[in-house]
């Protein structure tokens, strides 16, 4: 019997970087999340975009490219319009579900009580804080090193799966500050933790949409446009069920 030779035995060394690339994404982002909830004022507003910035600069050094990333210019024009389109159907969407009776107690979110508030945060801190950064990182940076390795179905389970775990942090006060949600799972400790199953679940689900469409297109700017409607549009519709509701 023939002895194997120790270097094919072993993984090639550019799959070990790979491997170690995707550990290294998937420890940052952990730490990013807790940082951001669990620590300062400060710390939640900044800490996500420049983890962001920081992760995208080290995976360039370590050789991924502007297309792995999602960001080539050769895709921005199908990437375009992909994005009008996920946003007309956005909408849309948020536009019925604001209207019917039977789904409009679940935009009656506390934090966008006020048009102005929405405002703010549709136009300046969901982009800045949430959309685009959030889809560098997973969209971009995680979907990359994570391709490298186990390929598209990896992309898919894994990358969906982390970014539904993403949200377990922001996700302790949600049945409190929403109405709806809480009138649908119960309050206290069960409700709580259905509420937070329920946004896992949720998330994860959106995630796969948010690859489908990153894959499809080639490109960040369609889930980062459908990112931020998602976001975006249903914080405006808040604000407006909450005005009309009080009037």
């Amino acid at each position: 019997m023939l002895a194997q030779d120790p270097e094919e035995a072993a993984p090639p060394r550019h799959k070990l970087h790979a491997y170690a690339d995707v550990a290294v994404v998937v420890v940052v982002l952990a730490g990013t999340n807790l940082i951001a909830h669990f620590t300062t004022a400060l710390a939640s507003i900044a800490t996500v975009p420049i983890a962001a910035v920081v992760l995208l600069a080290m995976m360039r050094r370590r050789g991924l490219d502007w297309h792995e990333l999602g960001l080539s210019p050769r895709h921005w024009r199908r990437g375009t319009l992909y994005a009008v389109g996920a946003v007309g159907v956005v909408l849309a969407a948020v536009a019925i579900g604001a209207a019917l009776p039977i789904t409009r107690p679940f935009f009656l979110a506390d934090r966008y009580a006020t048009i102005s508030g929405a405002l703010i945060a549709s136009m300046i801190v969901i982009p800045l804080q949430t959309a685009i950064p959030e889809e560098l990182a997973f969209r971009g940076v995680l979907h990359g090193t994570l391709d490298r390795v186990y390929g598209a179905r990896g992309v898919f389970a894994a990358g969906s799966l982390l970014f539904g775990m993403w949200h377990i942090a922001s996700s302790l006060g949600l049945t409190s500050s929403n109405r709806g949600l809480s009138g649908f799972v119960g309050g206290g400790v069960t409700g709580q933790i259905i509420g937070i199953l329920l946004a896992v679940v949720a998330t994860a689900a959106a995630g796969v949409v948010f690859t489908w469409l990153r894959r499809r297109s080639g490109s960040l700017l369609a889930p980062i446009a459908l990112h931020w409607s998602v976001n975006g549009a249903g914080a405006l519709a808040a604000a407006i069920v909450w005005h009309t509701t009080l009037t």
